[in-house]
């Protein structure tokens, strides 16, 4: 996938803040995101956003998933993070999933070390079943 274009003045602003190495690694993230949400049936458009100052996603159908938001890990210059909503099952759905490959903080993050790999098969998985979270608990 391309390189997509920022629609939203205020996010640009925000990653062009990030020093380069960061911003480099949360553009990938990004780009995993807006992939996921493509390949994935029934999530449609994703919102580019912030909140809380940072880069949130969101899908245009409030029923269908959770809000994805990216940064950088506080307290923690040589990390950086996905954050998830901390009421939901994610996390510890991811964990039981993923325990081996990634790494977590809480019940709200996925937590990337600067200089490490991304597992993007496994991070896919976790961003595919956060933008449809609500959709499949409604089927439940």
């Amino acid at each position: 996938m391309k390189n997509r274009r920022f629609d939203d003045p205020d996010v640009k602003a925000v990653f062009d803040g990030y020093p380069t190495k960061l911003r480099g690694r949360l553009l990938k993230l990004r780009q995993l995101i807006f992939a996921t949400a493509s390949e994935t049936e029934g999530v449609g458009e994703l919102i580019e956003t912030l909140k809380w100052r940072q880069p949130a996603y969101l899908t245009e159908n409030p029923k269908g998933g959770t809000t994805i938001r990216i940064d950088a890990a506080k307290g923690q210059a040589d990390r950086f993070a996905m954050f998830f909503h901390c009421q939901t099952s994610l996390i510890s759905t991811f964990r039981e999933m993923y325990g081996d490959t990634l790494s977590f903080q809480g019940n709200r993050a996925i937590v990337f070390a600067l200089d490490d790999e991304i597992p993007e098969a496994a991070v896919k998985h976790c961003i595919a079943l956060a933008l449809t979270y609500h959709a499949r608990r409604a089927h439940r």
